[in-house]
């Protein structure tokens, strides 16, 4: 729920960001960028209270009445209502309850603060689990490096607004830190490379980026040569049984004309044999060389 930001209809130049209750930290930070894109002395108002012109009086500090006011403290003064009706504008029902009895802007603003992100002492334990949460980050298994900048950012930013600080140089070096091994070699070549007190977390991540992507390229021009080696080699095999079975069929013929070679060869003597030997029979049982048995004629 916390990543459909509620702001869709405030993405406007010319109106405040919208908020609903939801991801007050981002609203937060919107807010102030409006505020003062304004003017300076509205966001003074929300921060510090409102402005009350005053007099000095028998060594005391007293209200000035409105009807004495220059027009350079009214202008001053005006500051609270105008940051009152854009944080009113701003809220809907449920938001606009928790404040609409404040007296000021500054009370609405800290009001809001505590209900959305605690007191003092709810701070102070949010910011003892995000800094465990940031000394444990590492890069999880399969996560690119725009995920790992978002979660990263995620936790920083959080910590930031909690007050804790951050150099450049530590930041960088926890962020390489957390990448696993198959980063190695680049973690290296930045680290004796570029000077990372100098160097943003942007920037750094920029160069990360731009090494995934040539890693990326390159996994897949040899995962399609390694399809193509692939294919070339079941080409060679298909084309090795082919020639195999070619010769096999050449065999086969070159046996089977040897064997009707041998058949007819041998239909040949039968039939030179029957009639040599055919000839011969006809010419022993000739009737005219046997002697009757009963006559005794030939």
């Amino acid at each position: 729920m916390a990543e459909k930001l509620p702001f869709g209809e405030g993405a406007s130049i010319n109106m405040p960001p919208l908020f609903c209750g939801l991801n007050y930290q981002f609203w937060k930070v919107k807010m102030k960028i409006f505020v003062e894109s304004l003017d300076k002395g509205i966001w003074d108002a929300i921060e510090n209270g409102p402005f009350i012109p005053k007099f000095e009086k028998d060594g005391s500090s007293i209200e000035k009445p409105w009807s004495q006011w220059i027009d350079a403290e009214n202008k001053k003064a005006k500051f609270d209502c105008i940051a009152k009706n854009i944080i009113t504008s701003t809220l809907n029902s449920d938001e606009f309850f928790r404040i609409s009895q404040c007296a000021s802007t500054k009370e609405m603003w800290d009001t809001l603060e505590v209900t959305h992100e605690g007191t003092n002492d709810v701070k102070r334990a949010m910011k003892h689990t995000l800094i465990q949460e940031y000394e444990m980050f590492r890069m999880l298994k399969g996560e690119s490096i725009v995920e790992v900048q978002k979660r990263f950012t995620h936790i920083v930013n959080h910590l930031m607004s909690l007050g804790k600080i951050f150099d450049k140089e530590e930041l960088n070096i926890k962020i390489l830190k957390c990448l696993d091994r198959s980063w190695q070699p680049k973690v290296t070549a930045i680290s004796e490379s570029k000077d990372l007190t100098c160097l943003t977390t942007t920037s750094l991540f920029g160069k990360l980026r731009e090494h995934e992507l040539e890693m990326n390229r390159l996994n897949v021009q040899e995962s399609e040569d390694k399809h193509v080696r692939n294919i070339a080699l079941k080409v060679a095999k298909h084309k090795n049984k082919q020639d195999s079975s070619d010769e096999s069929e050449e065999k086969n013929l070159s046996l089977l004309s040897k064997k009707f070679n041998k058949f007819l060869k041998r239909n040949r003597n039968k039939e030179s044999n029957k009639e040599r030997y055919g000839n011969k029979k006809t010419s022993d049982f000739n009737s005219n060389n046997y002697t009757c048995f009963g006559c005794g004629e030939q």
